[in-house]
């Protein structure tokens, strides 16, 4: 059992690799064939990534409410929630620093700008213009409704609703305990079942996201950024090395076990360009490798919202190379000071569609840069994201184990595929 259930997991990862490749050969024939062949191609491919999506989509809501309500209900103890909440906001508040330097020293260092021909002027960049209210934010994250909430998938008002919840039940009583806590345990499990079905197409998917993306833009988009991208990769490799080593401190060499347990959201990540895609495998993953429900539940919503380390690096590393394209000179303290606004302003904004870019946006101009150099990026910017969101996989995936050892409460061994 447990190695056809091992088997079965190298099967889909392999799957999802082939899937990237072929998207890629597909995508890059029917561009050549011209718009006749790869504009219905692509309309194809956008639903099959789409529908990939909206049954990931509908999961995330029960999963979030029921790991979260389970975890803290079992807790039963306010202090402890309030420990490992402590705790891991440290922890991502260490990591968000540690992708901004490494985004100013990697982009002060390799001048990805340097040379680039700007562009003159343009037109609505097609982004939501948004700025960071700190009063909206406090509203924001209290629903009106967790019916409403839910049917958006807000992640952060389905966290505070579901905290709330589970602090309430041991208040309620031993009757109220008894009757939920199950509920939500096996709601839980039923979710996660549920995605092992759902990631069975998943290859199918990333074959329509990565054919959809190439068909359109061609090997062309790619030659002309090819410098620009595999600095910004580069970088994130570094990030990567940095993390894994700071994670080492608290998990010793298991984090090397934990990386490869989490090959697979990751590719998953990386191809569909949405953290969305990947939260319930994230879960399935964490919890064989010995990390609780209640643990994984706790602190991957607030990481989806608080701890974005690709997004973050990209946002100091886009705005230099910007500001280098354009041959401003921007002295340290000014950079050091608008990439801790970029940081505020990306938790304000959690949730918009293209979030890094309109943190740029929204920031760049109080700053000396003109939201006009956001053209250089918007061509390439979803192969910026599929690099962004799988870092972002990896930091929550680490993040929730280390909440996990920090409670005495990760398993010493991991679970063998299909037990």
């Amino acid at each position: 059992m447990a190695v056809s259930g091992k088997s079965n997991a190298n099967h889909r990862t392999r799957a999802i690799v082939v899937a990237l490749v072929l998207g890629v050969v597909v995508g890059l024939v029917l561009h050549a064939a011209g718009p006749a062949a790869s504009e219905p191609a692509a309309r194809f491919a956008t639903m099959l990534t789409g529908l990939f999506l909206r049954l990931v989509r509908m999961i995330i809501a029960p999963l979030v409410f029921a790991t979260l309500v389970s975890g803290i209900g079992s807790l039963g103890d306010g202090a402890q929630v309030m420990r490992i909440g402590g705790r891991i906001l440290l922890w991502f508040i260490a990591a968000s620093f540690l992708s901004l330097a490494t985004g100013l020293v990697a982009a002060n260092l390799l001048q990805p700008g340097a040379g680039f021909t700007t562009p003159l002027s343009v037109g609505d960049l097609g982004l939501a213009h948004a700025h960071f209210d700190p009063i909206e934010f406090v509203l924001h994250v209290v629903p009106t409704s967790i019916f409403d909430a839910m049917g958006r998938n807000d992640i952060l008002q389905i966290v505070v609703f579901s905290i709330l919840f589970g602090l309430a039940l041991p208040a309620a009583g031993k009757g109220a305990q008894r009757m939920i806590l199950p509920w939500t345990g096996e709601l839980a499990r039923i979710m996660l079942r549920m995605t092992d079905m759902v990631m069975y197409v998943a290859p199918v998917a990333v074959f329509g996201s990565v054919l959809g993306s190439v068909a359109h833009s061609g090997a062309g988009i790619l030659g002309t950024f090819g410098m620009f991208l595999c600095k910004f990769y580069g970088t994130l490799g570094v990030l990567w090395v940095l993390l894994t080593s700071m994670t080492f401190c608290v998990l010793g060499r298991r984090v090397f076990e934990l990386a490869r347990l989490l090959v697979q959201p990751i590719l998953l990540g990386f191809a569909t360009a949405s953290s969305e895609s990947v939260y319930p495998l994230l879960v399935e993953r964490l919890e064989r490798f010995g990390v609780p429900d209640r643990i994984s539940g706790f602190v991957l919503p607030l990481g989806y919202s608080f701890n974005l380390d690709g997004s973050v690096l990209f946002q100091s590393f886009g705005a230099l190379f910007i500001a280098q394209a354009y041959g401003i000179h921007m002295p340290l303290g000014q950079q050091v000071a608008m990439v801790m606004v970029m940081m505020l302003s990306s938790k304000g904004i959690a949730g918009v569609p293209r979030a890094a870019l309109v943190t740029l946006a929204a920031v760049m101009p109080q700053f000396g840069l003109p939201e006009a150099g956001l053209a250089l990026i918007l061509g390439i910017d979803h192969f910026l994201d599929m690099a962004r969101t799988a870092t972002n996989v990896l930091g929550n995936g680490y993040a929730a184990a280390v909440a996990a050892r920090w409670e005495g409460q990760l398993a010493n061994h991991a679970l063998a595929e299909g037990e």
